[in-house]
């Protein structure tokens, strides 16, 4: 078998049947492409694959692939396969596991466009998903969160639509960083057309990926179909906005089905775009995440919280009677012990044994009867 004998059995498999399908995937498992491809042209499966017939029926006989490669090829795209070093197995694992693989689990192959490396790309990525008609708010959140996420070292996965999507992508666009658009078409395809600058852009230095072959139109389904990819390349989902019923939930709920950590930005009661993500958190579905360093600590495997500790105060370490003692002082000026102890309610006996242990901590300092707080 050839190196193009090998390339066009996957990309006639990668188009024979909507993906994502199970049967195929089991059946290019045991025969290989080429015998698997063979074995649908000519509809004389194992025994054990009748359940591959029903699904390539309609395109058995229509074998696209010499085109599909030339017109990849002309746009400077690549079908990543099952035998591909850069395929990102160990991301796509959950999709073959649990009730995941009755929905089809890991993609046949893809189509991805772009220099980066897939398997390095998205072993070390963030999703960040949402509603197409967000708000301004949410386009700043994204697309700042995006751009942390990016000079920490992190991909941003997203769908390429409008909206949070775009956002986020643009974010890590402008930080340097690379991005990796799923779309729900061809790889060929530009959906949205608005966002042809943008997918461009993405393609220059990160990664476009499908596994829809070219010339494929998008549709509702493959946008839900998507969603599970989204997860899949991710070590955690973030939620930017989301209204009560929308993709973004519907990549949520994948993230939930694989096992990624789910998060959410909580937004503004009033806003039909924060909606969802607002209920995701109230439910207890997904983490409250408010910057990118919140979204690391989720990701993390160890569970480290990788954002700055806050500034100490000098009152940190204070027991309870001393920072009583400390507050009741004024910024100017000075107390006596009796006063001090009426503003803290507290007894003068208490009251003389925190300032004895604030004189030698610095935080007070006395003179002439007089008490006030000290330099440090």
């Amino acid at each position: 078998m050839t190196d193009d004998q090998a390339a066009r059995a996957w990309a006639y498999l990668a188009a024979v049947a909507e993906p994502p399908c199970a049967a195929l995937i089991a059946l290019v498992a045991e025969l290989g492409p080429l015998g698997a491809a063979a074995a649908v042209r000519s509809r004389k499966v194992p025994a054990a694959h009748r359940g591959v017939l029903a699904p390539t029926q309609a395109r058995a006989a229509t074998d696209t692939a010499a085109e599909d490669l030339a017109r990849c090829e002309r746009i400077g795209a690549r079908l990543l396969t099952r035998d591909d070093p850069d395929w990102p197995g160990w991301q796509l694992l959950a999709l073959d596991q649990a009730d995941s693989a009755a929905r089809g689990g890991a993609p046949l192959a893809l189509w991805v466009r772009g220099p980066a490396s897939c398997g390095d790309a998205v072993g070390r990525s963030m999703a960040l998903v949402g509603s197409r008609a967000s708000s301004s708010y949410g386009d700043h959140v994204a697309g700042a969160m995006a751009a942390a996420l990016a000079d920490e070292g992190w991909s941003v996965v997203s769908g390429g639509a409008y909206g949070i999507d775009g956002a986020a992508h643009r974010g890590a666009l402008g930080a340097g960083g690379t991005t990796v658009a799923v779309l729900a078409c061809g790889i060929d395809r530009t959906y949205p057309s608005g966002h042809a600058q943008l997918l461009h852009r993405i393609a220059e230095t990160g990664l476009v990926v499908s596994e829809y072959p070219p010339g494929t139109s998008a549709a509702k389904h493959r946008f839900l179909t998507r969603n599970r990819l989204v997860a899949a390349f991710s070590s955690a989902v973030i939620v930017v906005e989301a209204g009560r019923r929308s993709g973004a939930a519907n990549t949520a709920a994948w993230a939930k089905r694989l096992g990624r950590p789910l998060g959410a930005v909580p937004g503004s009661v009033t806003s039909a775009t924060s909606v969802g993500a607002n209920a995701m958190i109230a439910d207890g579905d997904a983490v409250l995440v408010a910057d990118s360093g919140a979204a690391i600590s989720l990701a993390s495997p160890d569970g480290c919280d990788t954002r700055e500790a806050a500034p100490r105060r000098r009152t940190d370490d204070l027991r309870p009677d001393q920072l009583r003692v400390v507050e009741a002082l004024p910024a100017r000026g000075g107390l006596t012990v009796d006063e001090i102890a009426f503003a803290a309610g507290l007894p003068i006996d208490d009251v003389l044994r925190a300032l004895a242990a604030l004189d030698l901590s610095g935080h007070v300092a006395g003179s002439d009867g007089t008490w006030r707080l000290g330099a440090r």
